[in-house]
């Protein structure tokens, strides 16, 4: 059951309300599906958004890059917006600008607060990386240098929408009974097999099992 939310004016859907979901729970459901986040700031040069990884803890999301990251520097204690969308098929209508596309995003407003704290910098650091392939515990453990160029931010998901759109083409009734063809071309993506990098010693350890398990069981489809 989601629990819902009260938008905020600055996340509440106006165009294609229909397609509107508030409960957090769900907000949460489409976060954890996807595996990219695009981030948008305010920097001295100007706008810039750049795509991030990212992880849920709580009721925040999390994003990191490294310290010399102009938009990490710039995100810090202001205002951003980070955007996850996850594109589920191409929607073919009977007339091109009735073409759509199926999918579920996630746009949340809100300060950006620096993770400073050591030891919650490195658990947050630990759930950004096993959201994408949970190798934290069995590759090199991170050094201090790795830490100190690496910026952590959270945000929280207090102003948050989604918006789900998952229907065939919607076209005018004329247009129903045409010659024209319509439909859905559903959009999968899945792990392919691994590659070994081609610099791997003779005392490499094996593939992790958490790596394998993304083509064993696809665990993390977008």
């Amino acid at each position: 059951m989601a629990t819902e939310q009260g938008p905020s004016e600055r996340t509440t859907l106006i165009r294609g309300d229909n397609r509107a979901v508030y409960g957090l729970d769900n907000i949460k459901e489409i976060l954890a599906a996807g595996i990219i986040a695009h981030v948008g700031v305010n920097t001295p040069d100007g706008p810039i958004v750049l795509p991030m990884a990212y992880a849920v803890r709580g009721d925040e999301i999390l994003i990191h890059g490294s310290v010399a990251n102009a938009m990490m520097r710039a995100g810090k204690s202001v205002d951003v917006c980070v955007t996850v969308t996850i594109v589920d098929g191409l929607v073919v209508a009977r007339t091109p600008l009735h073409n759509s596309m199926n999918y579920r995003s996630v746009v949340i407003r809100g300060e950006a607060t620096r993770i400073t704290e050591l030891q919650e910098h490195s658990a947050c650091l630990k759930l950004i990386n096993d959201h994408i392939a949970p190798i934290w515990d069995t590759a090199r453990a991170p050094s201090e240098s790795d830490y100190k160029q690496t910026m952590v931010l959270s945000v929280p998901l207090a102003e948050s929408s989604a918006k789900v759109r998952g229907v065939n083409a919607i076209d005018d009734p004329e247009d129903i009974a045409g010659p024209h063809w319509a439909g859905v071309v559903p959009l999968t993506s899945t792990w392919g097999d691994p590659i070994p990098a081609p610099d791997l010693g003779d005392q490499a350890a094996p593939m992790p099992e958490a790596v394998a398990a993304l083509i064993d069981t696809n665990a993390h489809p977008l």
